[in-house]
């Protein structure tokens, strides 16, 4: 082979493997690009509660229930929701289902009013994309502290709650729902950190006397 074609050889070699680093560093940066697209799809509720509560007025406002058969309403997070009643956290189907409606009352636990510990949860499956879609209602969660408000409607009753604990646990670790206090307590609970199914963040509360 003549020193020309040699280097022509070579040259197309080179053009060639130029071509195939283009065409990887293209594919690349299109699936580089639906990541960011399906990741800010995902995490889109998470960004847009975290803007709502950052810009929000800091003034207190009453905040009208969605209703006063069982709801909640959180005043610190502007959260208000539904609570849908006698939900097996043990069924996923069930609460999948009841979770696109609001949040849930877990089956066996107190009624608000009564001694005992009244469990309400907003945390999805071990699929986090779903517990992303459906925890909404809870994302703030963590930002309540000691002496926040929560209110709960029950049966045309208001039910005025303080919170006096916050932890964040492992979803195994299941004795913050069965535990049976001698007093009126409210126990809420949602997946963490928001729109994953990593641990659990978990707002206990008393019930104050009138």
């Amino acid at each position: 082979m003549s020193s020309k074609q040699e280097t022509n050889s070579q040259n197309n070699s080179l053009m060639k493997k130029s071509e195939a680093e283009k065409t990887f560093i293209f594919i690349g940066l299109i699936l580089i690009f639906i990541a960011i697209v399906i990741l800010g799809y995902t995490f889109k509720p998470v960004i847009k509660e975290e803007f709502k509560y950052f810009t929000r007025s800091k003034k207190s406002e009453k905040i009208k229930p969605i209703n006063k058969n069982f709801s909640i309403v959180i005043p610190k997070i502007k959260a208000n929701s539904k609570v849908v009643a006698d939900v097996s956290p043990y069924n996923e189907k069930n609460y999948q289902l009841a979770l696109t409606k609001g949040v849930a009352h877990a089956q066996n636990t107190a009624y608000p009013g009564e001694i005992g510990n009244t469990f309400i949860f907003a945390h999805s499956s071990e699929d986090w994309y779903k517990a992303n879609q459906y925890n909404s209602v809870f994302y703030l969660l963590n930002k309540l502290e000691k002496k926040d408000d929560i209110y709960i409607y029950y049966k045309n009753r208001e039910y005025h709650y303080q919170v006096f604990d916050k932890k964040i646990v492992n979803p195994k670790e299941i004795n913050y729902m069965i535990d049976k206090f001698a007093e009126r307590k409210l126990t809420l609970m949602t997946c963490w950190p928001p729109g994953t199914t990593l641990k659990r963040l978990i707002v206990i509360a008393n019930l104050l006397k009138k």
